[in-house]
């Protein structure tokens, strides 16, 4: 089905560290696997640079077999990322524009190359070290998925902010309560899986924690994380693929999001909204500008107040949830507003090269 009439050709650029989408947990990859396919759906050409184990109705070019977390014989990860870039780049005047979701490995070919394209941030940008690379390449056109995600970066040269988008039928509306609290991420100091036990133990109602934990935070599970996962009300259940998360989320009381960090976006708090189930969230990043204050959940400043907003968790609509989803987190709108950044720089550079040709 096409909803507009100029069909574009267009690149998506993935990491390699998880598939399109991936098979368990993965922010970043799930996105460009929902833009991609709603791309298609609308009737544009999209290729998708990913690895050879993704799912995709685009044409596929894989620069490793299979996503490099899952690849136990992978040493060199890097090595795969640079060769995907040459091979974007020996294809780069195939496509009208070329969408970059690999942070800022691509700026130098980018700046040497004479496509039009443009990249999303979609991790943290409040790293120190991060500030003269970006002011090195502020010529780049970049896309923000959350307003505050710009703020230790506000020169940068960003082209809109671009809020995340599900498809509205990968999710089923659950109008009834479930009688758990669930907590769905990766197990990290950040995320504060502790104070969602902390915050289920003194609400007196079970937790489900599904999560993923990487090697990185292997000490931070098993020495802060796995002597608290015996008590008697949490459930660790461990990481799940999106086969699950339906049920998880849909067949939840709330969802716990206690992050102690500039959380950029957080997908899981619209997932967790298309099911109807409303989200229990601390006032960091990006959180104010998903949920709905009273509506879609509560947002708290410290443990007291998410308590008693579990409390209160029975004052709120969850048909409500599922309608500020599907009003402003679909994947439909997410590929609209990703459109509109597409033609403007497409057209941008179409009157600076006729300029270049009259001078």
């Amino acid at each position: 089905m096409r909803e507009i009439g100029i069909v574009m050709r267009i690149a998506q650029v993935a990491p390699l560290y998880e598939s399109v989408p991936p098979k368990y947990y993965g922010g970043t990859e799930r996105v460009v696997s929902y833009l991609a396919e709603e791309l298609i759906r609308q009737g544009h050409e999209v290729t998708l640079f990913a690895s050879g184990d993704s799912v995709t109705r685009a044409r596929l070019v894989a620069a490793c077999q299979r996503s490099l977390r899952l690849d136990k014989h992978c040493i060199d990860q890097m090595a795969y990322q640079i060769l995907m870039l040459e091979r974007v780049f020996q294809r780069a005047a195939e496509f009208d524009i070329v969408h970059f979701h690999v942070d800022y490995l691509h700026f130098p070919l980018s700046r040497r190359q004479p496509i039009t394209h443009v990249t999303t941030l979609h991790g943290r940008l409040d790293i120190p070290d991060l500030v003269p690379l970006y002011r090195e390449f502020r010529d780049m056109p970049v896309i923000s998925i959350s307003n505050e995600q710009r703020e230790p970066l506000p020169w940068a040269n960003w082209q809109a902010t671009v809020y995340h988008g599900v498809p509205t039928s990968l999710y089923q509306f659950r109008s009834e309560p479930g009688s758990y609290l669930a907590f769905l991420g990766r197990i990290s100091p950040e995320k504060r899986v502790d104070r969602a036990i902390k915050i289920a133990k003194q609400a007196q109602i079970p937790l489900k924690i599904a999560a993923k934990v990487d090697p990185v935070d292997k000490d931070y599970f098993e020495n802060a994380v796995k002597p608290l996962l015996r008590h008697p009300l949490v459930e660790f259940v461990g990481e799940i693929g999106d086969g699950e998360k339906d049920e998880f989320l849909g067949n939840a009381y709330a969802l716990l999001l206690p992050i102690d960090w500039p959380e950029p976006f957080g997908l899981v708090m619209i997932e967790a909204m298309a099911c109807g189930t409303p989200v229990i969230a601390r006032r960091r990043g990006a959180v104010p500008e998903v949920m709905e204050e009273g509506h879609t959940g509560f947002i708290v400043r410290n443990l007291e107040e998410a308590v008693e907003a579990v409390r209160r968790v029975p004052e709120l609509n969850r048909k409500r949830c599922r309608e500020f989803f599907e009003k402003r987190f679909t994947a439909t709108r997410m590929a609209h507003d990703y459109l509109r950044v597409y033609e403007r720089l497409i057209r941008r550079r179409k009157e600076h090269k006729a300029l270049e040709e009259c001078a």
